[in-house]
């Protein structure tokens, strides 16, 4: 995880300044905000899905997830205490099967294993075996697939049976975690045939991404997609492109199988030939001209996605990779990061979902994948995934 990127003195240093402005906005943020779970901000300040009806939220790892990056930079004890606290909040959670979906990696990877990786904690790797088996637990072997969302829940609340998303690829190292951990093979093959069926299924000859594909559950056939949280049916949804792009990577990380990072490059090859000029990244790359909405997060997601690529190649094609993730990060160094150190957001004009009524503000996984991205370009980040 620690290869070479081929930087020059000027971007390393870059990289160095602005890792370094980002940990002191931190520093400060962590503070204010040491007791709170946050997903967004409210005037600048913070909110908090700790409580019980809001434990169960699909994002509440990042923020430990921040906490153990920031810990392993600094070795600060307080940012560990942080972590240490989100994690145990997030109990409640674990212990509740109707809030446990295919997003538990991005729960307890973050947190949990984040947790034993560092410390070696015996609870932490208790907390995060539960989770892993509860994910394969989601497995539909006709299909296999690991099925999204719990009954009542999504976009189709009905009948969710035989859906699968693209955001589960960035789950999946859950599962090789705990094969790495148990040698219990079915972890594995879980997490490869999800993989498989993702790369047949969702990724288009174009390299652009579905969010959602429907199969048959009990013959595993696939049915349609769907458009989830773009645009609409056969568009392409930013932040999806950035999931696929940077989950078959971690795929290839985990299992040395070069399909994987074929299907990756192939995604990013996509993403780079459609980031605008302006290197603001719209939230779907197929929303009409006349829309201007933006999502920061999927500039985010895909700068670790495209390091982590340039990483494994060489020369000329190492450096196409890494110039577009550095094109992203510096635009949204300089025009979408607020620095002010007495406002808790980091990341602004980030969007959730095409259709939803809000858009633009602050994500807290905006925010986590930026800091990732900076201690992958300076050579100090700790890998969680």
């Amino acid at each position: 995880m620690k290869e070479q990127l081929p930087l020059k003195k000027e971007e390393l240093a870059w990289a160095g300044e602005t890792l370094k402005r980002t940990e002191e906005k931190l520093k400060k943020v962590s503070g204010r905000s040491a007791h709170k779970i946050p997903y967004t901000t409210v005037d600048g300040v913070h909110d908090d899905r700790s409580g019980d009806d809001q434990i169960d939220w699909w994002t509440n790892g990042f923020w430990g997830g921040m906490m153990w990056q920031m810990y392993a930079l600094t070795q600060d004890e307080e940012y560990k205490k942080i972590a240490v606290e989100t994690e145990e909040k997030m109990d409640r959670n674990l212990m509740c099967a109707e809030g446990l979906t295919h997003d538990n990696g991005f729960k307890w990877l973050l947190t949990s294993v984040a947790d034993y990786r560092l410390t070696g904690d015996g609870k932490s790797k208790n907390r995060s075996m539960l989770a892993a088996c509860n994910l394969a637990g989601r497995y539909n072997p006709r299909g296999r697939f690991l099925r999204a969302w719990n009954d009542g829940m999504g976009y189709r609340q009905e009948d969710n049976r035989g859906w699968a998303i693209i955001d589960c690829m960035m789950n999946l190292p859950l599962l090789y975690w705990a094969f790495e951990e148990t040698k219990d093979p079915r972890f594995y093959e879980i997490a490869v045939d999800h993989a498989d069926t993702a790369m047949n299924a969702f990724v288009r000859a174009d390299g652009s991404v579905r969010h959602i594909v429907e199969f048959n559950p009990e013959t595993g056939e696939m049915v349609r997609d769907y458009g989830g949280q773009g645009y609409g049916e056969g568009s392409s949804w930013t932040r999806g492109q950035t999931w696929g792009l940077y989950g078959f990577v971690l795929s290839y990380l985990h299992t040395n199988d070069r399909k994987y990072l074929d299907t990756a490059k192939k995604i990013a090859n996509y993403f780079i030939a459609n980031i605008p000029e302006s290197n603001l990244i719209p939230v779907d790359f197929r929303q009409p001209e006349d829309c201007r909405l933006e999502d920061s997060t999927a500039a985010a997601i895909g700068a670790c996605g495209l390091i982590e690529i340039a990483k494994q190649e060489k020369g000329r094609e190492s450096r196409v990779y890494l110039q577009a993730a550095l094109r992203l990060l510096r635009t949204l160094a300089s025009e979408r990061c607020n620095w002010n150190e007495e406002e808790d957001q980091l990341l602004e004009k980030c969007t959730a979902a095409y259709h939803d009524t809000e858009h633009e503000f602050s994500i807290i996984y905006g925010d986590y994948y930026f800091l990732e991205a900076l201690m992958k370009l300076a050579g100090k980040e700790v890998f969680l995934w």
